[in-house]
């Protein structure tokens, strides 16, 4: 009775199905790789190269940091957005109205 199963020829949609098995989990693999691909290069540090130090004026204290392309700008407490080149030197300091 055994040899009579081993004989009897594989149907054309279970070998269909067993192709589009293989080409799923295939696509899936490939899928999962790109996705981890393009999460690590998306992910990546940028290289931001920092000031020494960002001499402050005496008595300020930093609240918020920000950058732009050749320039570093730093809002302080007491409501002053001072303005930094590449370099680290003041360059502008701009008194901003706190409301209240």
């Amino acid at each position: 009775m055994s040899d009579d199963m081993d004989k009897v020829p594989e149907p054309p949609n279970l070998r269909f199905l067993r192709l589009l098995v293989t080409v799923l989990t295939s696509v899936m693999i490939v899928g999962l790789v790109i996705v981890v691909t393009l999460l690590v290069q998306r992910l990546r540090v940028p290289s931001v190269t920092v000031p020494e130090a960002l001499a402050l004026p005496e008595g300020a204290r930093a609240q918020a940091v920000t950058r732009g392309p050749g320039w570093w700008a730093v809002v302080t407490e007491d409501g002053r957005i001072l303005i930094f080149d590449a370099a680290g030197t003041l360059v502008r300091e701009i008194a901003v109205e706190l409301p209240g």
